[in-house]
């Protein structure tokens, strides 16, 4: 066989469900590729198609990515781009299926393969109103149908960066034992895989750069594993090793980053600039994947109802305590009481405000339960007050209907358990077994910390002014990245950002355990907040249910930074 070209050129069009609908056009017609993914999945977006699955069976996938193969499949096959996706969500074979029909209808003939094995609802009591149960697979699948000659590739739940280990494997004919070119291709997908946030958008830093239509990301990958990231050449935004780092903390947590394919040690990550709009990324080290593989289960929670009321002008704490306490007859009694009960107190408000606005602040109240008449009955009561409480009252919209919610939980199951298999092109089904190296890992000695900064004079200024954040959800978990861009603010944020401070500055994270886990290679802190999304984003447990903007949040907040670093 001929020797594999010397690097893959592999682009994202999608980092969520709902993503920027002509991306896959622009990065099939921006410039050279040899694959385009898409990754349309997310722990709120398995809920979303499970409800879509059960209105029709024949749904369940992500519908917005047929919508572009109109245009797409047509442009692919003219420039040789094979296209993989986990749009098959909850329906790989029904998504392959109607690929296939559309493929027929535009006169465009293409070899789809899918993959399938990662929908374990029916293979055993996961427990009462489970909608969803999905391993989460890794990229061996999609490697066999590239293989076998697919240009379109649809799975359900694989691990976001098995978009990319697919490819690269099934290019290069890495196996199961090339840990560390495995690891550099984890790296790699995991920086792709939320689309712009690799190249400008959400980015912490955002006015130094042009970010009205940031182009999306693609990965220049070698044999070795290593790679560039950069983007089409004439697009918006920005790759530096900045924003690279950036999306390398988000969702992330400690040294390890365990898949299925392999466990990639962030620790070992080396970020170099290698041109305009260019990052090379090198040095990762692999170790063997676990020996179980994660399952996302969500299941339906219950009736969600929320009303906000608004407080204006003074006294806004004693208007809060009178409402709370004309709804504490309801909210007390054992028998109308709802499972749970949430009120937060936003002071949006600020003195001698010019616009009523801002002279305002919010109440919200929600309660949860299985059980839709409780929360409809304290909704009831909540609207009564309207004649009968502080001056001013109203709220910010008539109250509605509950709203369903559901809820994520993550299970574990053994890897050897799981019916991982490939549909190839010609309909052949293979089973991918999971390689022979799987370990439990031993734990990792912490890394050592930088000489801290002599002392000197500081000034009481927002964190923000040296450090970036980057934050998101796993689950009911939030982690909160930040990174310096400069050796010296290292030296001093390594010892400055400790739990206890990280808890002083944000006292919502006060009731929950908080990891903090050291990342010199990336000058960065990653800390994990378990608990701080309750149940999951479905289950809107505050105020930001994804934690997108905890980071931001942090800093904004004041602490004594020296002088020297601002």
């Amino acid at each position: 066989m001929p020797a594999p070209a010397p690097l893959l050129r592999i682009g994202n069009a999608s980092g969520f469900y709902g993503d920027r609908f002509d991306a896959l056009r622009e990065m099939l017609t921006g410039g050279p590729l040899d694959v385009l993914t898409g990754d349309y999945l997310a722990e709120l977006t398995m809920l979303i198609l499970g409800r879509d699955r059960l209105k029709d069976p024949a749904g369940g996938y992500a519908r917005t990515f047929l919508g572009q193969l109109e245009e797409g499949l047509g442009l692919a096959a003219d420039r040789g781009v094979k296209l993989v996706t986990n749009a098959g969500g909850l329906n790989p074979a029904g998504l392959a299926e109607r690929i296939a029909e559309l493929a027929d209808r535009v006169g465009v003939p293409v070899r789809i393969g899918y993959v399938t094995g990662d929908d374990l609802g029916r293979e055993r009591d996961w427990g009462k109103g489970v909608l969803t149960a999905n391993a989460y697979l890794g990229g061996a699948g999609i490697a066999e149908c590239l293989r076998a000659g697919a240009d379109v590739v649809v799975t359900g739940r694989v691990t976001d960066a098995a978009l990319v280990t697919g490819p690269a494997a099934a290019h290069f004919g890495w196996t199961t034992e090339d840990l560390d070119p495995l690891a550099g291709a984890v790296v790699a997908g995991h920086v792709l895989e939320c689309g712009t946030q690799a190249t400008g958008g959400n980015y912490a830093f955002f006015g130094e750069h042009d970010v009205r239509h940031p182009g999306f990301p693609l990965a220049e990958i070698h044999a070795d594993g290593s790679a560039v990231i950069t983007k089409h050449p004439g697009t918006g935004g920005a790759v530096n090793v900045s924003t690279v780092t950036a999306q390398l903390l988000y969702e992330t947590a400690g040294a390890r980053y365990p898949g299925p394919d392999v466990t990639a040690r962030l620790d070992t990550v080396q970020l170099t600039d290698d041109g305009p709009d260019r990052v090379r990324i090198s040095g990762v080290r692999g170790e063997s994947p676990p020996p179980t593989l994660k399952v996302g289960l969500t299941r339906g929670g219950g009736w969600r109802y929320e009303i906000v009321f608004v407080l204006t002008g003074l006294d806004i704490g004693a208007k809060a305590r009178l409402v709370r306490a004309q709804l504490d007859d309801i909210l007390t009694d054992p028998a109308r009481r709802p499972a749970q009960v949430q009120w937060t107190l936003a002071r949006t408000d600020r003195p001698d405000a010019p616009v009523q606005e801002e002279a305002s602040a919010l109440l919200h109240l929600v309660v949860r339960d299985r059980d839709p008449e409780l929360g409809r009955a304290v909704v009831t009561a909540a609207v009564e007050l309207a004649l009968a409480s502080y001056p001013g009252f109203h709220v910010t919209a008539p109250p509605g209907k509950g709203v369903p919610y559901g809820v994520f939980e993550a299970a574990y199951v053994d890897a050897e358990a799981v019916r991982h298999a490939a549909v190839l092109p010609d309909g052949t089904r293979v089973p991918v077994l999971p390689g022979p190296l799987r370990a439990v890992a031993e734990p990792l000695p912490a890394p050592e910390l930088p000489e801290p900064l002599p002392a000197g004079p500081v000034r009481r200024v927002p964190l923000g002014l040296v450090a970036g954040a980057r934050s998101g959800d796993k689950g009911g978990s939030a982690n909160v990245g930040v990174w310096v861009r400069s050796d010296e603010a290292w030296r001093w944020l390594a010892h400055a950002l400790t739990v206890e401070r990280f808890r002083k500055l944000l006292p919502e994270t006060g009731g929950f355990a908080v990891q903090r886990h050291v990342l010199p290679n990336l000058r960065a802190l990653n800390f994990v907040v378990d608990g701080l999304l309750g149940e999951g984003v479905s289950s809107q447990a505050r105020f930001d249910p994804q934690g997108k903007a905890v980071g931001e949040w942090l800093r904004a907040r004041h602490l004594e930074i020296p002088e020297v670093l601002l």
